[in-house]
């Protein structure tokens, strides 16, 4: 008697189970057909099982998509505090996040008028030299055009 009473409540279990899943993805019933939904049992314990429920036979629920609930305002000062410092945390790394921006955005402009500043100090050192040979070079044609001197010495 314990045997058919423990297999009657286990196959009672399984049609709840299959049913509540099946419930789960089923569409909106029509209104009569509330009455045909209902599971029925099997007679005897050795009866046929009726055919598995969609959800048994691999399709998954479809379940609705999650909404994050937010209370208006707790009265709690832990939760209070806890928001509080959720806010401040968010504010503190959009700030610092604004700042690491401006900070490369700095750098960067630095590094581009320094580069410019050694183009620009190289094409001046060129031009120094060049103006520096030049007037050696009118130095020495002068020179060469009036005659050397006896005892001076053009060549250095």
């Amino acid at each position: 008697m314990t045997q058919i009473r423990s297999l009657l409540i286990g196959t009672a279990l399984t049609a709840l189970a299959s049913s509540a899943a099946f419930a789960q993805t089923a569409a909106q019933p029509a209104p009569g057909a509330a009455t045909q939904a209902q599971m029925q049992m099997p007679a005897a314990p050795g009866a046929d099982m009726a055919p598995p429920a969609p959800a048994a036979q691999g399709v998954t629920p479809v379940a609705p998509e999650q909404q994050r609930l937010v209370a208006p305002g707790s009265a709690d000062p832990l939760v209070q505090k806890r928001n509080a410092d959720a806010q401040a945390n968010a504010e503190y790394r959009a700030s610092k996040k604004a700042s690491k921006a401006q900070m490369k955005q700095e750098q960067k402009d630095a590094k581009a008028q320094y580069k410019q500043d050694v183009r620009n100090a190289k094409i001046n050192k060129q031009a120094d030299k060049a103006a520096a040979n030049n007037e050696l070079n009118a130095q020495m044609q002068s020179a060469q055009g009036q005659g050397a001197a006896p005892g001076v010495d053009t060549h250095q």
